[in-house]
């Protein structure tokens, strides 16, 4: 096989913007091609760079777990939006983690951050080299004709990209070489309405019996009881940035949750950059730090309502302060609610894994926090690495478990003979510190007094498993929280809580009951793409049944420790619907919901998850979460009910979740 020869000349963004004037503007050296047999998202087949000749290209070289990288998807989505039928981004994803290279967990961040351009999945850097790429992210522009015109590594504004595309549209367009027309790229992954999505934080609250669950796409806090029986929502699930009441209020993917009191939650409002304060009685969400966009912070001391933060990824409340893991920075904040400040706490917003004074160290992404009430232990993410500091500025960092950026894997042992990978969450329990080791798709324990560090949930792949805590199947947790001696996991890529019973060594799946439809109170336009569409249905109008039939695969029956869930919506409101009744541990078949029918024509949807396992290995267990929609018609000659049916995939037609 031919080797790519390295790209040795490409010229600086920020440099050539700064001399372009009016001057024509064009590449001198030809791009290298993108190698054979790579996976591709979001393109119909593999593309070439004959594919894109006439459409100005930016080769956005990343890595999904780098916060530098996601900080600049809205300024390519900005980009892309300015210049639909111009510019083509393509996502060369080269991923630092070993699981950041799986083509199925890059597609799992490609739906989580709404990505719509191409993304290729550069595992062996082979694009990486063949450009000359050093760092994430960096940014390659080639024009119309092939050639590559500069390069930038780092954040950048939309600015700069914007003045270098100009010119070359300017250059390329009186010579009759930009090519309009659409190429056959989009997103490929349909949106499926499921009560969670993507929750990457989760808190109990063992006092008021209450779970608070960040349900990060959904841009809202789901609160339950320890039981999963949802009681509120907070916030408008639209992506916004807005102050008010639980329905109006809007958040932009929200992670880390604080109770600093029985009504008073905080909330890290990480996409908006902003932390928000929400008051549980008086049901109202309030900014108090933060400005709404991305700011590199210059500080040791500000008053938080008018100060821009970046990336706060969790939040923790320690005797009237809020600490602030502020990823984006690499550094941790304070804020004092009582007088509006926020102040450093650690780093010097250098990335580096470097122990010492609290503010002459440094940090990597800290994006979990927990304490004992004399320390502050954080996960320093980007380098796989569990650390602590004090509770007031004359502390100490200092590193318990990690080596440094670029020292991870999956080891248990003591010290330094530890290996984690990207863990984003901690949890403590008496003197054991629990980890969401992310990456590695497990749950670890840290004993703090030896520095032990053991496996206590999870195996060696990523997946969806209930049973024994060992041999059971997470997916990329992102969050733990300890209530009523169980560990509360937001197992963020199976959209789901899971429970981790530290007596019993059981993982369970906590089953969501939403009577009210409070999570799916905007389903109807949830389930318009994506739904299973079944054959049209007469029925006479009155009082009737909605009935649901469940096909199992052979040797399968549905799964009593997580009960099937159902949300209901109507169209036209022709379909009203009564209470479901799910509360059968393995309900029959087929599942009568009561309805009622008036005149006219409807289209009624029901979004049900179902979990199912094995009866020969009762540990192997699926999640299956499908939209059926049934377009109805009412006629006094019509039935006397109404239909639906679902064939549950064969094991593995499906990965288990």
């Amino acid at each position: 096989m031919n080797r790519i020869r390295p790209l040795i000349a490409a010229l600086a963004l920020t440099a050539l913007a700064a001399c372009l004037g009016q001057q024509a503007l064009e590449g001198t050296t030809p791009a290298p091609a993108f190698p054979e047999g790579l996976d591709w998202l979001n393109s119909e087949r593999a593309l070439t760079l004959e594919d894109l000749r006439g459409k100005v290209v930016i080769l956005d070289f990343w890595t999904y777990g780098c916060i530098n990288c996601i900080h600049m998807i809205p300024v390519l989505k900005q980009l892309e939006e300015a210049y639909p039928d111009e510019l083509v981004v393509i996502g060369v994803h080269s991923g630092k983690f070993d699981n950041e290279r799986d083509t199925g967990n890059i597609a799992s961040i490609v739906a989580r951050y709404e990505l719509e351009h191409p993304v290729v999945n550069d595992l062996d850097f082979a694009v990486w080299r063949a450009y000359g790429v050093r760092a994430w992210p960096t940014f390659m522009v080639i024009d119309p004709v092939g050639k590559v015109v500069g390069q930038h590594s780092g954040e950048a504004p939309f600015e700069l990209f914007d003045s270098v595309i100009t010119r070359l549209l300017a250059t390329f367009e009186p010579r009759g070489e930009l090519d309009r027309s659409p190429l056959p790229i989009g997103p490929q992954l349909e949106a499926v309405a499921r009560p969670l999505l993507f929750p990457g934080k989760i808190l109990a609250d063992d006092v008021g019996g209450r779970l608070f669950i960040s349900d990060s796409n959904h841009n809202r806090i789901v609160v339950t009881s320890l039981e999963g029986d949802v009681q509120h929502v907070i916030g408008s699930s639209e992506a916004g940035f807005r102050d008010g009441s639980f329905e109006v209020a809007s958040f932009f993917r929200p992670q880390g949750i604080t109770l600093a009191d029985a009504d008073t939650l905080y909330v890290a409002d990480t996409e908006n950059h902003a932390i928000r304060r929400v008051d549980l009685a008086a049901r109202t969400v309030t900014t108090v730090a933060g400005t709404g966009g991305q700011v590199y912070m210059q500080f040791q001391v500000a008053q938080a309502a008018v100060t821009g933060l970046n990336s706060p990824w969790d939040v923790l409340a320690v005797d009237g302060r809020v600490f602030i893991a502020m990823a984006g920075q690499h550094q941790l904040y304070v804020l004092e609610p009582a007088t509006g400040t926020l102040r450093l706490h650690a780093g010097t917003g250098r990335e580096e894994l470097l122990d010492g004074p609290q503010l002459e160290g440094a940090l990597n992404q800290p994006s979990g926090l927990a304490t004992d009430g004399q320390q502050l232990f954080f996960a320093d993410s980007e380098a796989s690495a569990i650390r602590s500091a004090g509770l007031d500025t004359t502390g100490n960092l200092e590193t318990i478990v990690g080596l440094g950026l670029f020292e991870f894997g999956d080891v248990d042992g003591i010290g330094d003979a530890v290996r984690l990978q990207h863990p984003l969450g901690l949890a403590l329990v008496d003197d054991d510190l629990y980890i969401a080791d992310t990456y590695n798709h497990k749950i670890k324990r840290l004993v703090l007094g030896t520095g032990e560090v053991q496996t206590v949930a999870g195996g060696d792949v990523d997946g969806w498993q209930d049973g024994d805590a060992l041999a059971g199947l997470l997916a990329e947790p992102g969050g733990l929280s300890y209530g009523a001696g169980r560990l509360f996991i937001a197992d963020t890529n199976n959209h789901a809580i899971r429970i981790l019973d530290l007596d019993t060594g059981e993982l369970t799946t906590l089953a969501l009951r939403d009577p009210q439809s409070l999570l799916m109170d905007n389903f109807a336009s949830a389930v318009a793409d994506g739904a299973v569409r079944l054959p049209a249905a007469t029925v006479a109008p009155g009082v009737s049944e909605l009935r649901i039939t469940i096909e199992l695969p052979e040797n399968h029956r549905l799964n009593g420790l997580a009960p099937l869930t159902g949300y209901f919506a109507s169209e036209s409101g022709v379909v009203s619907f009564g209470v479901p009744d799910f509360s059968a541990v393995e309900p029959e078949l087929p599942i009568v919901i009561p309805v009622e029918v008036a005149q006219g024509d409807d289209v009624i949807s029901a979004e049900l998850t179902i979990y199912y396992c094995s009866y020969d290995a009762v540990e192997l267990c699926f999640i299956d979460q499908v939209t059926l929609e049934l377009p109805v018609t009412v006629s006094d000659d019509g039935g006397d009910g109404l239909d639906m049916l679902h064939v549950l995939p064969k094991p593995f037609d499906q990965d288990p979740l």
